[in-house]
């Protein structure tokens, strides 16, 4: 079987296997009848269209090998292992063994930039796809952030402006690359063809779906049923995130299960469009450190992934044993017989283990004897040996002051309260005097509760 390399005409390459017009139109090359175009050598035609050239020479050389069959069962059966929901499986089947390069869309409510863990669930799967050689465009709804996503919402959530939600998407990208690879990535933001649609437009696209099918929606549903207000840009919401699909042609939508009614109009819209449906593939919503609720910074029961190691570690060490499983199922690559057996065996070293891979994927190896070092610290009632430094507004101070300049407090009533509460410490000696000062030239370590540290210098 001959090898074809970048030195091959287009004309070559069709010569020796018709059938490969296909991986070709895959790559966005259409014009096979034109003489010029064929004549071009495969690197000629990749500078020209902007394809990989090393990508194209793969799939071609690949078609039709088994060996790239079982690749893909291999792939499919990690996703399935992973996902919630897909549909449908025969077309993501289909698209996979295409030999096209496929465009594989993931939004983003910019209103909430912190990513973590949860969010990680789908990125990981983005990533795999883009280790495939697919294409990932990865969607900032700025434009959309200003209606605000009404999923799960039981009001009206508060519209942003264009400039808060850029500034979102550029803390977006940079966390993101923490996950997906930064030069395999395409960041796109809505507002780019949603700002030029004119009313007619809307109208039009409106007219696509009934207010029946919208009203499906659990959260809207809901709400009807309670006598509490839906605006009626909240029932554009899906139909302008489904268009963005269209906009896109969008062969493939991954995202949370909260996400699914949204990314299922896209595909219909898409079908509407006259465009082949997307596939849609849905992710488990991560529980949080409550154990309950989804993980949210709003809920504060998240690990961020930009946060601080140490922070990082803390807050691992409190992840619920009952859901332990499932974080090492959806974060991380540790493979399911090691992880359940460190589980079964010993689950506060299980919660070490998970932590260290924590670390080592976001923040760096060489951040993890540190942050571990800090919560054994921590754990065993004694003061950390780095903690933050507070510059003193005096050279004496009350613990209250104290409270309120290290940002434990917001304001001298609640710094009492937590008095009150018996959470608060100076040089690891409780404090139940509000007006007990403390001489700042002795430098004082003030803690609150466990993981709170703040030491006080002139």
């Amino acid at each position: 079987m001959r090898v074809i390399n970048k030195d091959w005409t287009v004309a070559e390459v069709i010569e020796y296997n018709p059938d490969l017009v296909e991986v070709l139109k895959g790559f966005g090359m259409h014009c096979f009848c034109c003489q010029m175009a064929t004549m071009e050598t495969l690197e000629e035609a990749s500078y020209v269209h902007g394809i990989d050239l090393d990508l194209m020479l793969e799939k071609l050389n690949n078609f039709g090998k088994n060996d790239e069959g079982d690749e893909i069962d291999e792939f499919i059966k990690g996703v399935k292992n992973v996902c919630d929901s897909i549909y449908n499986e025969e077309d993501f089947e289909k698209a996979l063994r295409s030999g096209r390069k496929l465009t594989i869309k993931m939004g983003a409510d910019p209103s909430r930039p912190d990513l973590h863990l949860g969010h990680s669930v789908a990125l990981r799967q983005l990533k795999k796809f883009q280790d495939l050689g697919h294409e990932v465009v990865f969607i900032v709804g700025d434009f959309t952030g200003m209606i605000g996503d009404p999923t799960g919402k039981s009001k009206t959530r508060p519209s942003l402006t264009i400039e808060q939600t850029r500034e979102s998407g550029a803390s977006y990208f940079k966390q993101v690359s923490k996950i997906l690879s930064p030069d395999k990535t395409k960041i796109v933001y809505n507002s780019d063809w949603l700002e030029k649609m004119s009313f007619k437009d809307v109208i039009l696209l409106a007219g696509k779906y009934t207010l029946a099918r919208l009203m499906e929606r659990d959260d809207f549903a809901k709400r009807y049923k309670a006598g509490s207000s839906i605006a009626v840009h909240e029932l554009l919401y899906p139909l302008i995130q489904g268009y963005d699909s269209v906009h896109l042609n969008a062969d493939l939508e991954i995202g949370g299960t909260d996400q699914t009614f949204n990314m299922l109009v896209g595909r219909e819209l898409q079908r509407d469009y006259g465009q082949n449906p997307q596939v849609v593939i849905t992710f488990p919503l991560l529980v949080g450190l409550d154990g309950v609720n989804k993980m949210s910074k709003s809920l504060d029961n998240y690990i961020g992934i930009d946060e601080p190691s140490e922070s990082i570690f803390e807050k691992c060490m409190k992840i619920p044993d009952n859901v332990l499983e499932d974080f090492f199922r959806l974060t991380t690559d540790i493979k399911e017989s090691d992880y359940k057996s460190i589980i079964t065996n010993d689950i506060r070293e299980a919660h070490r283990v998970y932590a260290r891979e924590i670390i080592k994927m976001y923040q760096g190896e060489d951040k993890i004897f540190d942050a571990e070092n800090r919560y054994n610290q921590i754990a065993s009632g004694a003061i950390p040996t780095s903690v933050k430094t507070i510059k003193a507004s005096g050279a004496r101070l009350t613990v209250v002051k104290m409270l309120v300049e290290a940002g434990f407090a917001k304001s001298s009533s609640q710094a009492r309260q937590l008095i009150d509460g018996k959470g608060v410490k100076v040089d690891n000696v409780l404090v139940t005097d509000y007006y007990q000062e403390y001489d700042i030239s002795c430098e004082p370590v003030l803690s609150k509760g466990k993981n709170n540290f703040a030491k006080f210098v002139l």
